[in-house]
């Protein structure tokens, strides 16, 4: 099923929309709509996690329920307040507000204790005293049934005693584990007697070294769902499996049910999701911090230049399905562009300068021209632009024996200089010991400045330039995609490490700017006329010395996939 926006262009359907809707038709959960957004603090936020925030706090937007934002931070030991601040930083740069509804599976510690003795007098959780291997081995596989643990007999005041004296801190991690009663034989192996709790003697950011106990992920989360009585809980396919478990939980303890609805997660080709992966690629050097602008991060897709609007339109774009799929990272790629094409100021900025001198234009002349700061968008205005003797052009601009179609500048061949005069080359003058083009000579048509009207000559080409006198210089990173293979976490002959792309950084010193750019702050976006968007690195840019990421090219590769499925 598909849907209609104001601007009648189809939007993916979403089946969960569906659920809500027919829930509200209903007046199940009393015509509430109360979602969460629950991510653990073990590493920074991905593009993947965009869409899950964006689903979450849109549809509560959207049927004016609301959202909480809720930390699953049962794991001490990988868990930091730098992942906190940084989750937290994210969603707000997203355009999401969780108003005064931040809490942590930490904040219910002791009623999820509590609702693990409540099993244990139900005889439905046990303490197992195996290790970790034994437990593994005993849980058989999919195709056989497991053994039930030497343990699993233990009686309800037994088990409530260890189970006391583990919380206590009278025994060593791993020595017990306290596990759900369940069945041994199910063929779902999350039904085979859990573990819920396991002892870990770690401090916890939140929580210091109150407890040695902590619960497992499977056991919190659907309880802190109930506890904050969310009504639809939206998770990623891999929890589908999970939910006869939190089920299971829920009805034994006799607590508020959620709904549980799974959804595909975002998956992109030439991109690497897992934290585990991501977290080697930090420790290991191969980037620059998680905020690196070829990690997904969506600290480093900020860093980068990327608008939150352009992340929201992606996450609508790719919609929600019930089956997990690849997305084309091209796609993200098209909706910053079309973001920024409409936005992004205008400017003429030359990353490989070759000199040029305009022979017969006054030495001491400059002459201010007339230059549009966005033709998407009038309201953006005009500014003025320098021009003098000596400029320069990009290098690619120049050939000395040109091929047939190079229709910029060549030994004797025109040009037109955006917003200026057209130019002609009279002469190339070589580096003596290299033979490197270092300058061109050329000479200018006054009477074809543009926009005057005067001149009816035509060139097929035109370039963007910089005025030497006035240029602001500067430092730009050239950033592409960091993997050259399309499932780089998913080739099993090869460790993901190998398929990093050489070429994902270049780095460009000496870069030539317009003056206009001098004023540019941290963060502000640019396209740089024929070259792509920039923003200023919010990380490495000082005054006086301005370093500019690339965001994306101009070339619309998305293109390419609109017309293959016509």
């Amino acid at each position: 099923m598909k849907e209609e926006n104001n601007n009648n262009t189809i939007k993916p359907g979403n089946f969960i929309k569906e659920i809500i809707e027919k829930d509200l038709e209903t007046g199940k959960y009393g015509g509430r709509v109360f979602t969460r957004f629950p991510p653990e603090p073990n590493g920074y936020l991905h593009i993947g996690h965009a869409k899950s925030i964006c689903l979450n706090f849109g549809l509560a937007n959207e049927y004016k329920g609301k959202c909480n934002l809720r930390f699953d931070d049962t794991n001490p030991t990988k868990e930091e307040q730098e992942y906190v601040d940084s989750i937290k930083a994210d969603i707000k740069w997203l355009g999401f507000d969780w108003e005064d509804r931040e809490f942590y599976a930490s904040d219910y510690f002791d009623q999820l204790y509590e609702y693990a003795v409540i099993l244990i007098k139900k005889g439905k959780a046990y303490v197992d005293s195996c290790s970790s291997d034994e437990i593994k081995e005993m849980r058989g596989v999919p195709t056989k049934p497991g053994v039930e643990s030497p343990f699993r007999n233990r009686t309800v005041e037994e088990n409530l005693d260890l189970f006391e004296k583990m919380k206590s801190g009278n025994f060593k991690d791993g020595e017990h584990v306290l596990r759900a009663k369940i069945d041994m034989s199910s063929p779902n192996m999350n039904m085979r007697d859990p573990i819920i709790y396991r002892i870990r003697h770690a401090s916890h950011h939140r929580t210091g070294d109150r407890w040695c106990i902590y619960p497992m992920y499977d056991w919190a989360h659907g309880q802190s769902d109930s506890i904050e009585r969310i009504t639809h809980s939206i998770c990623t396919l891999e929890f589908e499996n999970h939910r006869p478990l939190y089920d299971w939980f829920i009805e034994n303890i006799g607590i508020y049910s959620p709904q549980q609805i799974e959804f595909a997660r975002l998956n992109l080709n030439y991109t690497i999701m897992s934290k585990r992966k991501l977290l080697k690629l930090v420790q290991d050097g191969y980037v620059d911090g998680w905020d690196d602008p070829r990690m997904p991060t969506l600290s480093a897709y900020r860093r980068r230049g990327y608008t939150p609007e352009s992340i929201r339109n992606f996450a609508e774009s790719v919609g929600v399905a019930k089956r997990d799929n690849v997305i084309d990272v091209s796609l993200l790629e098209y909706s910053i562009r079309d973001d920024l094409n409409k936005k992004a100021q205008r400017v003429m900025a030359v990353l490989r300068p070759i000199k040029v001198v305009i022979t017969n234009y006054p030495d001491e002349q400059v002459e201010e021209l007339d230059a549009v700061n966005n033709p998407e968008d009038e309201s953006m205005g005009r500014r003025k632009v320098p021009f003098s003797k000596i400029l320069f052009i990009e290098r690619d601009d120049f050939q000395e024996i040109p091929h047939k179609k190079f229709f910029r500048l060549s030994p004797g061949s025109e040009v037109r200089l955006r917003y200026a005069y057209i130019i002609k080359c009279e002469e190339v003058i070589k580096d003596s010991s290299s033979g490197e083009i270092i300058e061109l000579k050329c000479t200018y048509d006054p009477d074809t400045r543009s926009g005057s009207g005067t001149s009816t000559k035509k060139v097929k080409g035109t370039i963007h330039w910089v005025s030497a006198r006035h240029a602001v210089t500067a430092e730009v990173r050239l950033y592409d995609r960091l993997f050259n293979h399309p499932d780089p976490g998913g080739d099993k002959e090869t460790d993901f490490i190998e398929h990093i792309n050489p070429d994902s950084l270049e780095t460009l010193k000496g870069c030539k700017l317009e003056p206009f750019l001098s004023a540019a702050n941290p963060g502000d976006r640019f396209q740089f006329e024929r070259l792509g968007y920039f923003c200023v690195d919010t990380k490495y840019s000082k005054p006086g010395s301005l370093v500019f990421n690339r965001t994306v090219t101009l070339k619309d590769t998305w293109a390419k996939i609109e017309k293959a499925k016509q």
